[in-house]
């Protein structure tokens, strides 16, 4: 497997990414995120590079963890996501906004929700359309989790993982959380979180 970490160096340990669907793309991959896809399943879905994934984990928390805690949305329209994003934003301090984003959210000064953040993070760029064309307007960074068939305009950083998965969204947002606290001193260089990630973890929609 092509990798650029070593797996005895990864955040969590390679098999934790697979069994929590991390790496399970999409049948569809856009053009900029084919350097992330390690390999096609027999299937015909595209599997992401797990160590690719590590290493972008590693520079989004080192650039998230730069900015006041209260200057950071963390968006999610998907179901899966707003646990994950909640849980997050309990631990840093960072604003959640969860669910439809209503236009002027990040533009309308007037408007009763607004908020002015310093970085805005996305669960998706298709269903967090609305947050990252203001952030556009804004002129705010943007990271954001992108699977295989997303196009990434206006994202300044993107996570390449699953984020339709419970599990995955679920493992991106506790791994997120706990180096971000490392970062700030307020969790040990090995310590980590008090709950595991699946306490981040939406429950499963029966439908």
């Amino acid at each position: 497997m092509s990798s650029v970490v070593s797996p005895r160096e990864t955040l969590v340990p390679p098999e934790l990414y697979r069994k929590a669907g991390v790496i399970i793309g999409t049948q569809i991959c856009t053009k900029y995120m084919k350097q992330f896809v390690h390999r096609m399943t027999a299937e015909g879905y595209y599997q992401i590079d797990y160590a690719k994934t590590d290493e972008r984990l590693r520079i989004a928390a080192d650039f998230l963890s730069r900015f006041n805690p209260e200057k950071i949305a963390v968006v999610s329209v998907r179901v899966y996501g707003q646990k994950p994003v909640k849980s997050m934003c309990e631990y840093v301090g960072c604003i959640p906004v969860l669910g439809r984003v209503i236009p002027g959210t990040f533009t309308n000064p007037h408007f009763e929700y607004y908020i002015e953040p310093d970085v805005i993070m996305v669960t998706d760029p298709r269903t967090d359309k609305q947050a990252l064309d203001e952030a556009s307007k804004i002129g705010v960074p943007v990271v954001a989790i992108a699977d295989t068939d997303n196009k990434v305009e206006n994202v300044d950083l993107v996570i390449p993982a699953n984020n339709r998965g419970r599990r995955s969204l679920a493992l991106i947002y506790w791994i997120l959380t706990r180096e971000i606290l490392r970062k700030w001193g307020k969790l040990g260089p090995n310590e980590d979180l008090p709950v595991g990630y699946e306490e981040f973890m939406a429950k499963k929609i029966v439908r």
